[in-house]
């Protein structure tokens, strides 16, 4: 069943649906994603660390907020008793679903919402995952959703969380470097998707990104970058 979530947005609410950076709303750039991800990714390894570090068995639950293609939510439904997989783009959840129909992957309920409209009851989602989605909010939404996703969790419930956080020691270096290294993996495409993305979008730091996890309530069980720019957090619900 597909659930549409728009409407329950308060009126001074972030509009967490209008585009920023990359229109993945448009098909052609729905359709290129994960051809364009591989060239600097391997997505199959990120999902079976992930797949490791959250621990989900066969009557688990689990949501991941960003499903984009779906990629890691089909993988996720072949060892959990229930996914939703959640995305502010049409466009997106409608390849996922041609995606996971194909993968016959029959146990994930897809969801046009995002961190701020998504609804779950109180304590029901033994996992949440999210990749490469939070820095589409300003920090101050950041802290809203996370809050959100804190109460959605399972006393001991996991949150994995993987972004473009910049670690605070000479960030200007590590923006730039990560910039050439886009243009030499995918010369200008790459390059300029990046550039957009830090002109435009809302990556934080990693102490602030600290805070705001700390703050909603989670205890951070390891946190880890790459490159200096890319966060890898997992998280714990206590209780």
């Amino acid at each position: 069943m597909d659930t549409n979530e728009i409407d329950r947005r308060l009126a001074w609410e972030y509009d967490e649906f209008k585009q920023v950076g990359k229109n993945y709303g448009l098909r052609e750039e729905v359709e290129a994603y994960d051809v364009t991800h591989a060239k600097f990714r391997d997505v199959e390894k990120e999902n079976a660390t992930i797949l490791e570090a959250i621990g989900i068995g066969p009557n688990d639950a689990v949501t991941e907020i960003g499903t984009g293609t779906g990629t890691f939510a089909i993988a996720a439904a072949g060892l959990c008793s229930h996914v939703d997989a959640v995305d502010v783009s049409e466009a997106m959840l409608d390849f996922a679903k041609d995606k996971a129909k194909q993968a016959g992957a029959t146990n994930i309920e897809f969801h046009h919402a995002g961190f701020l409209t998504y609804q779950a009851p109180d304590e029901s989602i033994d996992a949440i995952v999210t990749s490469l989605a939070l820095h589409h909010l300003p920090d101050f939404w950041k802290s809203v959703a996370l809050e959100r996703l804190h109460r959605m969790l399972k006393p001991g419930g996991k949150l994995f969380l993987v972004d473009v956080i910049i670690e605070s020691d000479r960030p200007m270096e590590k923006i730039a470097a990560s910039i050439e290294s886009q243009d030499k993996a995918g010369g200008d495409f790459l390059r300029e998707d990046m550039e957009s993305h830090f002109r435009e979008e809302f990556s934080t730091f990693d102490w602030v990104m600290d805070g705001l996890l700390t703050r909603s309530g989670f205890e951070i069980k390891s946190r880890s970058f790459r490159d200096g720019i890319f966060g890898i957090y997992l998280c714990v619900k206590k209780g």
